[in-house]
């Protein structure tokens, strides 16, 4: 067993320790004077390509006043000034390098007289045609197809569900626990986004990571008594709490349309909950056939989900509580 462990716990420790780092790029585009447009473009400093993701806009805007780079976190950002004679509507903003860095952008595009668009840019869909008007469905379809991206995307998210599923199985159960976690994280994304309260982000992301640890450690109890283990909701409820700060968080990087503040946020929350059962559905399928085809599995094999949740959170916290302190 131990020696089939050695490369796993060596593989995981090679794995990046920020759950986050390929998180969705933003550009913000705001009309502020006649044809001049403030350009705000942050994007995650580490790239899976040597081809640098950059703002493509159109061949009538010429550059005015650009600032240097700005590290934010796991990020850069950069903030210009164009000149687009005759403007931007009618016009096409992009970005390339999507496609080999398999990556998506977030467009906020904001235009006189209160015209908002948004748009979600990827490798196969890197333009943006600015129409005259707003589109509302635009808004529903970008931002439900958002939150499904950052719930997939974020590591530490998937892996509590990963815990909670293998914490109570499947019927009932799973589904009173889901539905606390679903709560929780969607009682404090409303509540951050729509400002009400503010957080400590560093502190709250150590937070999340040490949810998970508690989870594995959960796991490792033999008996399945404990409290935790005969009403796990109470558990997801309060970590949802945490974990919808983090999707919080992330949906604040994005950026918001402030004239469809509401509906974004709606449908950023559908579209993790969409994420959310999806991965579920994977994880039972995936269940099943393993059943099916190893009824009888070796061990290591059932400790193997465990081991990748504590050493995995173990490195987070460590990483993450040396960020709070610093």
């Amino acid at each position: 067993m131990i020696k089939l462990l050695i490369p796993w716990c060596l593989m995981l420790l090679s794995v990046s320790a920020d759950a986050h780092r390929f998180a969705p790029s933003l550009l913000q585009i705001t009309e502020s004077g006649s044809d001049t447009y403030a350009v705000t473009w942050k994007t995650p400093i580490q790239q899976i390509s040597d081809i640098p993701m950059m703002p493509v806009l159109p061949g009538g805007c010429q550059l005015s006043e650009e600032s240097p780079w700005i590290r934010e976190g796991t990020g850069k950002l950069r903030q210009s000034t164009y000149q687009c004679v005759g403007g931007l509507i009618g016009q096409s903003i992009g970005v390339s390098g999507l496609g080999p860095n398999q990556s998506s952008v977030m467009l906020n595009l904001s235009l006189a007289d209160n015209i908002d668009h948004q748009a979600v840019l990827t490798g196969d869909t890197s333009t943006f045609l600015v129409p005259a008007e707003p589109d509302r469905w635009q808004v529903v379809g970008r931002y439900t197809v958002l939150g499904a991206e950052h719930i997939w995307a974020g590591i530490d998210h998937l892996l509590f569900v990963l815990g909670l599923l293998l914490l109570v199985g499947g019927g009932r159960r799973l589904i009173w626990t889901i539905t606390a976690f679903t709560v929780g994280h969607s009682i404090t994304l409303a509540m951050v986004t729509l400002g009400v309260f503010d957080y400590p982000v560093a502190f709250i992301e150590f937070l999340i990571a040490l949810s998970i640890f508690v989870l594995a450690l959960e796991l490792t109890r033999e008996g399945g008594q404990s409290w935790l283990w005969r009403q796990p909701w109470w558990l997801a409820g309060l970590f949802g709490l945490l974990h919808g700060m983090g999707f919080a968080g992330a949906l604040a990087d994005t950026g918001l349309p402030q004239a469809n503040l509401p509906l974004a946020l709606l449908f950023f929350n559908v579209g993790i909950e969409f994420g959310q059962l999806a991965f579920i559905a994977v994880l039972l399928g995936f269940g099943m056939l393993f059943r099916r085809l190893l009824p009888h599995p070796p061990l290591v094999l059932l400790q193997l989900p465990i081991l990748v949740l504590g050493v995995l959170s173990a490195m987070w916290c460590i990483e993450r509580g040396l960020e709070t302190l610093s």
